[in-house]
C-alpha cells in the first residue's frame, strides 16, 4: 500500500508546521508524498510547508473541495489521505489505514479528540465513536482508496461547505465506512472564538439545511453569519 497525503490550506502558517512534524514522525516507504494544496495564503503557509519538506501546490481555483480534487490528480498513492491543517492524526496513521484497507474498508476516518479540557467538547468527542452521520467530518481526517475516489469523481466541486459529508454519503451507499478506534487531535479554536452553544447551533442549522437540499450559497451565508471563525 502507498499513501499520498493532501492538506487543503488557506492562511494556516500557525498550524501547518505542527501537523507536518506529526506526519513526519510516522513516515516510512508507504508514504509517497505530502501535498499542501493552498488557496493563495498570505501568511507564509507555503514557506512553512517547504521548510518541513512538503510539496506546496498553488491551486488555480480556491475552495476546499476543488483544492483537494486538484491535488488528487497529481498524486501517485494507492490511497489518498485528506487531513485538515489544524488537526493531528495519530503517529500510527499509516499502520491504521493499511489495516482498515486490508479489512475491506475503502474509506474511513478517525474519531475526535479536542485540544482542550472542556467537558462539553469531551462529550462531543465521545459520540464520534458511533456511526452517526452528524458525527463525521473532515477534522477527523479521511482516507479513501484512489479507485473509489475516482469512481465517485472526488469531492463535489460545486460545494463550498459540507463537501466531506457529501462524499462520505455517496460512497457509503456502496461501500462500508471504517471508524478507526483512535482519534485525531482537533483544534478547539472555533469554540474559543464562539460559545459552545453557538457553534452547536450553527452546525445543527447547516447540517439540516444540507439534508433539506438548500443551496450552497444559503448554507455558507447562514454559517458565516452565525460564527466568527479564524
Amino acid at each position: 500500500m502507498t499513501v499520498s497525503i493532501i492538506i487543503p490550506t488557506l492562511n494556516e502558517a500557525e498550524h501547518i508546521g505542527r501537523l507536518l512534524n506529526r506526519l513526519s514522525a510516522g513516515v516510512d516507504d508507504r508514504l509517497l508524498q505530502i501535498i499542501v494544496a493552498d488557496a493563495g495564503s498570505k501568511d507564509g503557509t507555503i514557506a512553512v510547508a517547504k521548510e518541513y519538506g512538503a510539496t506546496p501546490l498553488c491551486c488555480p481555483n480556491p475552495g476546499r473541495a476543488r483544492q483537494m480534487n486538484y491535488a488528487a490528480t497529481l498524486c501517485q498513492g494507492e490511497v489518498l489521505y485528506f487531513v485538515h491543517a489544524d488537526t493531528l492524526p495519530p503517529v500510527s496513521y499509516l499502520d491504521d489505514i493499511e489495516q482498515a484497507v486490508g479489512e475491506g474498508f475503502p474509506i474511513g476516518s478517525y474519531q475526535s479528540r479536542y485540544d482542550t479540557d472542556r467537558l462539553l467538547l469531551k462529550l462531543n468527542a465521545f459520540f464520534t465513536r458511533f456511526d452517526f452521520a452528524w458525527c463525521r467530518g473532515g477534522d477527523q481526517s479521511i482516507f479513501i482508496t484512489r479507485p473509489v475516489f475516482e469512481e465517485f469523481e472526488g469531492y463535489p466541486a460545486s460545494f463550498k461547505i459540507m463537501e466531506e459529508y457529501e462524499l462520505i454519503r455517496r460512497v457509503r451507499r456502496k461501500y462500508p465506512f471504517k471508524i478507526m478506534p483512535k482519534s485525531t487531535l482537533i483544534s478547539a479554536r472555533k469554540y474559543e472564538d464562539n460559545s459552545y452553544l453557538r457553534v452547536q447551533l450553527a452546525n445543527l442549522i447547516v447540517f439540516n439545511m444540507y439534508r433539506l437540499g438548500f443551496s450552497q450559497e444559503r448554507m455558507v451565508s447562514a454559517y458565516s453569519k452565525l460564527l466568527n471563525y479564524r
